[in-house]
């Protein structure tokens, strides 16, 4: 009587489908190995990624390098040819002097500065 009642019940359409196409051994395996792809391999998804954020990185830093070569290349190729910019590099860096000539170095107080401030 039991077994009769199960036949007769009718499976609900979702049970049907489920039991169609989602438990099948080839859907499991296909679920399986996208699982495996994304979150484990060697090459997952995350991975590959988190590579490519590195790659953007470095990239940025090399664009950036590239630029900051070509301003100090034009600035030493500035200096090397014009003698007084040689002379006006040397007295503002290295505090250089001609014979008989003074230097002064101002300082400026920066306590002084941040009670102006407020």
């Amino acid at each position: 009587m039991k077994k009769l009642i199960k036949e007769i019940t009718p499976k609900p359409p979702i049970i049907k489908f489920f039991q169609k196409y989602i438990l099948t051994k080839y859907f499991i395996t296909v679920f399986l190995f996208l699982i495996w792809m994304v979150f484990f391999d060697n090459t997952s998804f995350l991975v590959v990624n988190e590579l490519n954020g590195e790659i953007n990185r470095y990239e940025k830093q090399l664009a950036y390098y590239k630029d900051e070569y070509k301003k100090n290349d034009n600035f030493f190729k500035k200096l090397m040819t014009n003698k007084s910019e040689k002379e006006k590099f040397a007295r503002e860096n290295y505090f250089m002097k001609k014979p008989n000539e003074e230097i002064f170095i101002l300082v400026v107080d920066s306590t002084n500065l941040k009670r102006a401030d407020k």
